[in-house]
């Protein structure tokens, strides 16, 4: 996987990855950015697969963006990882250094604090998260910076609840666990974060209050969401999963070009289109 001389690469890598369009994103930055000579791929790469994939990499490389299942089977294989990726224990982003050391951080933890900024929601007093999966360990993070009291976390089993439990030990942010069964309570919440996969949330649109606050869905493929659409219709603030995706991608070109800021309008303009055409 060498280049030619002078060239620069990225790419993002998962399994499955044909829907990822990450690069989508970044392409659109190193246009803005004048980066002729960059490109950005997607491979599709499984755990099995990831250890052979880095020892091909050549000094041509710049940077990797992981998506499941590789944010925590990359770790051994990196030199160092942020305290924001070690919190909890996932590394979305790799970036090669010029003395050849693999540095391992998380954007999508500031990613979605500055998602959520960008939609006026600096701090909230409580919030409520929607499932328990690798994503519900990051927004317990990114609450962990702007949340003052309790998190409910509503789940579907009891094993689920103890793993919400122990993040939120870990990631010293106060957390309560209640059955998946009354998550229309959740709706109440000053801030709503929704991390389960396509439908899981879609019996719970009928519940949304008349005045809701914000509703943070991390999906954005297909969008909008049931939910996010009925939150959008009584007057909610709503973030969606493009706006975490490009503010995440944001933070990558930034740390895998050197270069500050990246374009952030032209990249959600750009995913705004590809999400369109499918």
């Amino acid at each position: 996987m060498t280049g030619t001389s002078g060239t620069r690469r990225a790419a993002v890598l998962g399994s499955p990855i044909a829907h990822s369009i990450s690069p989508v994103l970044h392409r659109s930055a190193y246009a803005e950015l004048g980066l002729s000579d960059w490109s950005y791929d997607r491979f599709e790469v499984d755990e099995a697969a990831l250890p052979g994939f880095f020892a091909r990499l050549g000094p041509e490389w710049a940077g990797l963006s992981l998506t499941m299942p590789l944010k925590r089977a990359v770790i051994p294989l990196l030199d160092s990882i942020s305290d924001s990726a070690a919190s909890v224990e996932a590394v979305n982003t790799v970036v090669f250094t010029k003395d050849g050391r693999r540095v391992g951080d998380n954007t999508d933890i500031p990613g979605m604090v500055a998602a959520l900024r960008e939609r006026g929601v600096e701090q909230v007093e409580s919030a409520a998260i929607l499932g328990a999966g690798a994503t519900a360990s990051s927004a317990l993070a990114a609450l962990s910076r702007i949340c003052t009291g309790e998190v409910v976390a509503y789940v579907r089993s009891e094993a689920r609840a103890a793993e919400m439990r122990q993040w939120g030990e870990r990631l010293d942010v106060d957390v309560r666990t209640a059955d998946w069964a009354d998550a229309d309570r959740a709706l109440r919440a000053p801030l709503v974060v929704a991390t389960t996969p396509a439908g899981t949330t879609d019996a719970l649109a009928a519940a949304v209050p008349e005045r809701p606050a914000t509703l943070f869905d991390v999906l954005y493929d297909p969008w909008p969401t049931a939910l996010a659409a009925r939150w959008s219709a009584y007057g909610g603030a709503v973030v969606s999963g493009l706006d975490l995706l490009v503010h995440q991608a944001v933070l990558q070109v930034e740390q895998m070009t050197g270069r500050s800021p990246a374009p952030l309008a032209a990249m959600r303009k750009a995913g705004e289109h590809a999400l369109a055409a499918r």
